[in-house]
């Protein structure tokens, strides 16, 4: 489904001749990670041959074929797979995020749709993982499995291991989350804990044939890592996971049976995940169809068209949300004395994902607090902005995508009475540039890849 560029549109850009540019070179980004057309790009068919990347499958030889979606791109991506070979699909569960079934895509009545908890797993986690298992129960030799996976995974279908509860795999996950673990890190913890992650999914079908087609939210794309590579060898272990809750002094205060059972794997009393190498991995096709880089370079193209000097400055921009807001003030600032790294007009692109400390109970997400942290650094300089943009249109347990910031941000904030450092003190990013009327909220975009950066200089 493609994003309107003006579902992008904030105070600031509606009111600066450029905004119009930006928010095409925004939306062209967007637009080129959409799920639909990434799976597309990789899965196609003709007549009785499917094709899936560099492999091709004689459907002659399928008995059933049955889809698993895991996300929140799950239903544009399963909606693909429908449109290619959907006269000859078995079954099909879907899981996504809460109120993306609402949104105008439908699935025949063969398929179970399941909406989930993100970023905290839910009960309906724990159903949803229930029916992908049972589906997968039912699978044999002759069988076809399309799975395809995206952001958000690791929490929308989780299968806790027996003695481990969904309350306390909540609790350890907001006690990394207000750490600012990465996620990775909290990735690393959830495949020791859950039965479908780390390979564990494609364990309850080893004996069928395996296409997964991931839409990628993590830099770099290791498919271990995004949504706790449910259909990937997983190369870390019980002592990583382990290592990672004493790194952020959390041995004390995480439950106790999520400790002790890591203990026990460190010790060897229980099988670790399936590494790298397992011949159960000889079955499984996994296919990227879709990254932060393609995103990223897509606006790069837009924004030289609109004749903008470009550069793509990096996809794998991590640390401190409001650090990482520093560090792009800076950038901005030494355009404005030397005209440099590139000269005007400029359009500088990254994309990662970054992490938020929790220091108070504040309002926002981790692309609001970046740029909440560069509003200082930005203030007093002359046609400059910067935007922060989550792919998939919501950042953290917000309404907002990201935010605008430029040189008189500062200057009408004070206006208003908000000061930037009380609001960083207390993670309250969504309530500084709310009354700006600087968030963007262009709603769910249906696809995630991480988030992007946008600083013009004009």
């Amino acid at each position: 489904m493609p994003i309107f560029p003006s579902s992008l549109q904030t105070y600031t850009l509606a009111s600066h001749p450029a905004g119009k540019d930006i928010m095409r070179i925004m939306t062209a980004g967007l637009n080129a990670v959409d799920p639909h057309l990434a799976v597309t790009h990789f899965l196609h068919r003709e007549n009785d041959v499917l094709f899936a990347g560099n492999q091709t499958i004689d459907l002659n030889k399928i008995n059933r074929i049955f889809v698993i979606g895991i996300g929140k791109a799950a239903i544009p991506m399963t909606c693909a797979i429908e449109d290619i070979v959907g006269n000859l699909v078995t079954k099909g569960v879907v899981v996504t995020k809460k109120g993306r079934s609402k949104i105008d895509f439908s699935l025949p009545t063969k398929f179970t749709i399941v909406e989930a908890g993100h970023p905290l797993p839910d009960q309906q986690s724990i159903a949803g993982a229930q029916q992908v298992i049972n589906l997968l129960s039912k699978a044999s030799s002759d069988d076809l499995i399309l799975c395809n996976i995206s952001g958000g995974g690791s929490a929308l279908m989780t299968s806790p291991i027996p003695g481990i509860t969904l309350d306390e795999i909540q609790t350890l996950t907001s006690q990394l989350l207000a750490c600012g673990a990465t996620i990775d890190e909290i990735n690393t913890i959830r495949k020791h804990i859950d039965y479908v992650k780390g390979g564990g999914l494609l364990a309850q079908a080893s004996s069928s044939q395996w296409v997964s087609l991931i839409l990628s939210d993590v830099i770099g794309d290791p498919i271990d890592r995004i949504a706790s590579g449910p259909t990937a060898p997983d190369p870390s272990t019980y002592r990583d996971a382990y290592n990672i809750i004493e790194r952020y002094q959390l041995l004390d205060q995480a439950p106790v049976s999520i400790i002790a059972h890591l203990n026990q794997g460190i010790q060897k009393r229980i099988s670790e995940t399936l590494k790298p190498g397992n011949p159960i991995f000889h079955h499984i096709n996994n296919l990227i169809v879709g990254n932060n880089t393609i995103a990223a370079t897509a606006s790069l193209r837009e924004a030289e068209q609109a004749g903008y000097k470009t550069l793509l400055l990096s996809t794998s921009i991590q640390g401190e949300a409001s650090q990482v807001g520093l560090f792009f003030g800076a950038i901005a600032q030494q355009i404005s004395r030397t005209n440099q790294p590139i000269p005007r007009p400029a359009c500088i692109i990254s994309g990662g994902e970054t992490t938020v400390t929790l220091h108070g109970k504040g309002h926002g997400g981790r692309n609001q607090e970046v740029a909440l942290g560069a509003v200082l650094p930005f203030a007093g300089l002359e046609n400059i902005f910067f935007i922060t943009l989550a792919t998939d249109g919501g950042d953290g347990p917000t309404d907002a995508a990201g935010a605008v910031v430029s040189g008189n941000t500062l200057e009408r904030a004070l206006h208003l009475g908000l000061n930037p450092h009380e609001f960083l003190n207390r993670n309250d990013s969504y309530n500084f540039f709310n009354p700006l009327k600087d968030l963007l909220k262009p709603g769910s975009t249906l696809t995630n890849v991480g988030d992007l950066t946008y600083l013009f200089a004009f």
